[in-house]
């Protein structure tokens, strides 16, 4: 179960990384600059995607959970955040 939500989060953080690339294409922001640094996101993505689901198919559950916990627990910190501010309502003055 644990496996399948890391999952999906990660498939979900690999289309944000993808939202931003084609914003970034369309608007001119992505250019042979940054592009580097856009595959270098593109690969950690994939990597964390493809290797957690290629550990659990050979049987390594734990090494695919920690696979997957590289890239799912920073947006799951990042999420809390966001949603301690949502609840919060802080004052910023």
């Amino acid at each position: 179960m644990l496996l399948r939500i890391l999952l999906a989060f990660n498939a979900l953080a690999a289309a944000v990384v993808l939202f931003f690339f084609f914003w970034g294409v369309s608007d001119g922001t992505v250019s042979s600059l940054n592009i580097g640094i856009w595959l270098a996101l593109f690969a950690a993505t994939a990597l964390s995607l493809g290797g957690g689901w290629f550990f659990y198919a050979k049987g390594n559950r734990a090494v695919a959970l920690l696979v997957l916990m590289i890239l799912a627990l920073p947006g799951l910190a990042f999420l809390a955040f966001t949603l301690l501010l949502l609840i919060a309502n802080p004052r910023w003055n």
